[in-house]
């Protein structure tokens, strides 16, 4: 005879907090390099960066730089605070510009204009579980940048059930980016020339 679980019988998972998480940071319990983030209450180790990672986020980075000038802050490879349990590290983001550089406080999702993962060897991580998690918090645009396909892939329009609107290019050209009217950044110099 078989015996079903029922749901109220499973252990519940501790999810730990944003507070708890830099409290673990700051005793020790994590190492000042580690290379994880909290997404949903859980630590996640973050995958070693290889060399088409890097250089593609260097060169996200030198483009946005120069696209967003002094509207907005080009955040790179740090934090941003999805609620009390998620504080996710994109790769790139563009912020809100603030005159403290968000210095009395972490920037959130209602300062993300844009967010961009690079994935390399983390795609589908990525693309179903931080990525969804970006549209619950709201943040307006997220581009998914496939460096083994060489493709982009945009999300728009985000919603608690995912991104509403989703699109795919091998080719990007020039590209607005959001929150900053007139502001555009040409991508396609992303991918290596074939």
């Amino acid at each position: 005879m078989s015996t079903v679980m029922a749901l109220q019988d499973l252990p519940r998972r501790h999810r730990i907090t944003v507070e708890e998480y830099h409290r673990m940071a700051e005793v020790g319990l994590l190492a000042p390099d580690a290379r994880v983030e909290l997404i949903e209450g859980e630590i996640i180790d973050m995958a070693p960066i290889g060399n088409p990672h890097r250089a593609t986020v260097m060169m996200l980075d030198d483009l946005l730089h120069r696209a967003v000038g002094q509207r907005g802050i080009v955040l790179c490879q740090s934090s941003i605070r999805l609620g009390p349990h998620s504080e996710p590290e994109p790769d790139l983001a563009v912020l809100r510009a603030r005159a403290d550089y968000y210095r009395s406080a972490a920037p959130t999702a209602a300062d993300a204009l844009l967010v961009i993962e690079v994935s390399d060897t983390t795609w589908g991580y990525d693309r179903h579980t931080k990525i969804p998690l970006y549209a619950r918090h709201g943040i307006p645009e997220v581009w998914l940048i496939d460096v083994s396909r060489l493709m982009i892939h945009v999300f728009r329009e985000p919603s608690a059930e995912g991104f509403t609107e989703e699109a795919c290019a091998e080719s990007p050209g020039l590209t607005t980016v959001p929150g900053l009217p007139g502001v555009t950044v040409e991508l396609s110099t992303v991918f290596p020339a074939g």
